[in-house]
């Protein structure tokens, strides 16, 4: 896996102050996505278990609510090792901090015959706080919507839907 950027102190994708990896892969190719560069694969630098280990350790400050990891498409399938390890470390280490993950796949689509729905993929959903789901549709975008672009999109707290079937 490759990652675009790293953001250490990002405010604009989820609540309080985070840290967000935006990974590299994207096959959605949304008309008018913010983020149009990471949609190459080999775009940015590789994903090593240094910059895993570099995001972990960015996290321990109290300050810092939680990771959010964004791209790109974090549920690629060729993404979703990578982020479950991520993940897995963060909530093993910060079980107090939050995980948000951005997809232009809906929930729906992660859990059925999508190329996404992954046994990876569903492992990753019973890690993460916060999935905000859905391609990103430049025709229902609002820039006044908190934390998603467009009308479309979803901000779904995960454990509660899961609690509640």
């Amino acid at each position: 896996m490759n990652y675009a950027t790293i953001k250490y102190n990002d405010i604009a994708n989820g609540t309080g102050v985070r840290v967000s990896l935006f990974v590299s892969g994207c096959t959605h190719h949304c008309k008018g996505c913010f983020n149009a560069e990471a949609w190459d694969f080999t775009f940015g630098t590789p994903y090593t278990k240094k910059t895993e280990e570099e995001i972990i350790a960015s996290l321990a400050p109290d300050y810092i609510a939680g990771l959010t990891v964004l791209g790109g498409e974090p549920f690629e399938p060729e993404n979703q090792a990578e982020v479950l390890s991520l993940v897995t470390a963060v909530k093993s280490r910060y079980p107090h901090k939050t995980v948000w993950v951005y997809s232009g796949f809906t929930y729906e689509e992660l859990l059925s015959d999508s190329r996404a729905a992954t046994d990876t993929a569903r492992a990753l959903l019973q890690q993460i706080d916060v999935l905000v789901d859905g391609r990103f549709i430049e025709e229902q975008k609002n820039i006044s919507l908190a934390f998603r672009g467009s009308e479309n999109q979803r901000v779904i707290n995960l454990p509660q839907t899961l609690q509640q079937g």
